[in-house]
């Protein structure tokens, strides 16, 4: 009698076979983008891309990585000879590369051109990352509660909210906080810094943000463009009020009649002409 061995090893190979050709066509699609993979372990180790997941830490300097790869190469880095030393502040660097870009700091070079407005940035991750402001790119998604984010960062700060997770303390009151970035805001009330000062009239700020609008006023720049008309403003909130002329939208109502208003003084103007003695005793 024959061997069946060989007929089963066989029937298994074409099994194999037909389960690889079987696979290769039923690709894993990435939902968020159009990148699709014929194996799991690429297709999962791209999902973290929108996911902002960094399974892999770093044991020496706690920092994290998405890709196992990047992460075993910057285990490396640990154990490099850091040669390359800037002569303006003396860090040191294993990479020339890596002294290039931080030379850049004490230059003030940046190279990489924003492609939508007169920013420029020292690195091009950076003004990638940048230009989804004028894109309105949110690649980074949230897991728990669907929110979509710019960078992994902003995903990853967004995350506490959800773990509740406050590891950044107020020195002076003990209030908690989700982002470093905040905490170091607050913590200006109780010292009254205001470090983001007018170049043009000398007013100062705690805020870089707070800053940003009155310099509008003395450049003349009306970043905010109403896609309705050609009308443009300095401050994102003047044009959603303005927008509201094309759009028909009162958010303000009157309590004693339900009528309704676009504007807050069209509001309180009914309610001293109208309705006196109820707005005085509110």
């Amino acid at each position: 009698t024959s061997d069946p061995e060989p007929s089963r090893i066989k029937h298994e190979e074409t099994e194999e076979q037909t389960d690889r050709i079987e696979m290769k066509e039923q690709k894993q699609k990435s939902n968020e983008c159009e990148k699709s993979f014929s194996h799991k372990g690429n297709f999962k180790e791209h999902m973290r891309i929108h996911t902002g997941e960094k399974p892999y830490t770093c044991p020496q300097c706690g920092k994290s990585f998405s890709q196992l790869d990047t992460y075993k190469q910057h285990q490396k880095t640990h154990n490099e000879v850091k040669e390359h030393v800037c002569c303006e502040c003396g860090k040191s660097f294993a990479k020339a590369s890596c002294l290039k870009l931080h030379q850049m700091i004490h230059t003030g070079e940046k190279p990489h051109k924003c492609s939508y407005c007169s920013k420029s940035f020292t690195q091009a991750g950076t003004v990638r990352v940048h230009e989804r402001v004028h894109t309105g790119e949110k690649p980074y998604h949230c897991t728990q509660c669907g929110k979509s984010f710019k960078s992994s960062t902003v995903l990853k700060e967004h995350m506490k909210i959800h773990t509740n997770e406050k590891p950044y303390a107020c020195f002076y009151c003990g209030k908690c906080f989700t982002q470093q970035g905040h905490c170091k805001v607050h913590q200006k009330i109780h010292t009254g810094e205001r470090d983001h000062v007018c170049c043009e009239c000398g007013k100062s700020f705690t805020r870089a943000d707070n800053l940003e609008q009155p310099q509008r006023v003395h450049t003349g720049e009306r970043p905010n463009k109403c896609s309705y008309c050609d009308k443009s403003f300095t401050q994102s909130v003047d044009l959603k009020r303005h927008k509201r002329a094309h759009t028909g939208e009162k958010p303000y109502h009157c309590p004693p009649c339900e009528k309704s208003f676009g504007y807050l003084k069209s509001l309180k103007r009914h309610l001293k002409k109208c309705h006196t003695s109820h707005h005085h005793n509110e």
